[in-house]
């Protein structure tokens, strides 16, 4: 597989992090770092169970790195500078088609929460004929999430002649549109706030389509996984806890302030939309769903070719999924939600 040169920055950054993780801790938790490229809502279930320590309920010290991009996050994967990473599905089929063997065991986001947000002048989907659409990346999430709401809407680009610029993080494509370098984006929809206070238009919100996604799922070489079966099993059991916490409807403030401080939100309006955003795509339905995955393949073939003859179901591990329901975690987590619904 080639795989950009990693910046040495990347290197330093990582023994950084890894310094200060360990330094002054003076219990014996398992320190993992997991990588991840979007910053944005689907990150909140990892965000909550690291902020109220539920991780550490589990023997474990969690820490997050975000990278510039997802096939960073891979390099550093395949390098084995960082153990877990928190890709998408495309990203996942896009390594494996080039040789490097990934496992993934649970995801606790399903769907997506976007809005796409165009130029003010631009009324109607028609009218995206010709215009230019901002991503962070081809083959990426973002691009993913991108080309999956644009079929949802029955839109092709090609046909429509629209042109795809990469722009970078998401904050930037949101500048883009405002200074009307680009003209429309499916962004999260706190962003989708921000340029919609900047005189821009909504055309959609994802939320009404019901797309089946599965993204940020916790994922590592194979052989990781073979060798750490407990050490897995520890990560998925603080993951579930951190979304039974998000769906709790009592915990609303408190995941809307740790989504306030990771998105750097600027007002509680906008961190409630996180929130509701948010809890609109976490579920308990963790386990790997092939279905899901084939439909995603079908959009990362378009650019990758070799990846749409990747057999999804060889980076599908179930052996988590199968211990979690067989020692009754998942029961009880799905128990505890009923039980709070029913307040």
């Amino acid at each position: 597989m080639h795989l950009a040169r990693r910046p040495w920055r990347l290197c330093r950054c990582l023994s950084v992090v890894l310094f200060f993780s360990l330094l002054g801790r003076g219990y014996a938790n398992d320190v993992v770092l997991m990588a991840y490229g979007g910053h944005n809502e689907t990150i909140g279930p990892y965000w909550v169970a690291i902020d109220k320590g539920l991780y550490q309920n589990h023997g474990i010290d969690a820490r997050l790195l975000q990278v510039r991009n997802a096939q960073i996050s891979l390099a550093a994967l395949v390098s084995g500078e960082v153990p877990i990473f928190l890709p998408s599905v495309g990203n996942v089929l896009s390594g494996v088609s080039g040789g490097v063997k990934i496992g993934c065991v649970a995801f606790p986001i399903k769907g997506i929460s976007r809005e796409l947000v165009v130029r003010k002048e631009i009324e109607s989907l028609a009218a995206l004929r010709g215009k230019t659409i901002g991503v962070q990346s081809i083959g990426g999430g973002f691009w993913l999430q991108t080309m999956m709401v644009l079929d949802g809407l029955g839109v092709d680009p090609d046909k429509l002649g629209m042109k795809m610029r990469v722009i970078g993080e998401e904050p930037t494509i949101v500048q883009a549109l405002l200074s009307s370098n680009i003209d429309a984006a499916v962004v999260t929809l706190p962003s989708a706030a921000v340029a919609k206070r900047g005189g821009m238009r909504s055309l959609v919100n994802s939320s009404d389509l019901r797309i089946p996604l599965q993204t940020v799922g916790i994922c590592a070489r194979a052989e990781r996984l073979a060798a750490s079966p407990d050490l897995i099993m520890r990560l998925t059991k603080g993951m579930i806890d951190g979304i039974v916490y998000i769906l709790d409807p009592r915990n609303k403030r408190e995941v809307a302030e740790v989504m306030k401080k990771h998105l750097r939100l600027t007002t509680d309006e906008d961190a409630e939309t996180s929130y509701l955003s948010v809890r609109s795509m976490t579920s308990l339905d963790i386990a790997p769903d092939p279905a899901a995955w084939k439909n995603i393949q079908r959009f990362i073939a378009r650019v990758n070719p070799k990846a749409g003859q990747v057999d999804v179901n060889d980076s599908i591990n179930m052996s988590v999924m199968k211990a979690l329901e067989e020692n009754g975690y998942l029961a009880e987590a799905r128990k505890r939600l009923a039980l709070q619904s029913g307040r």
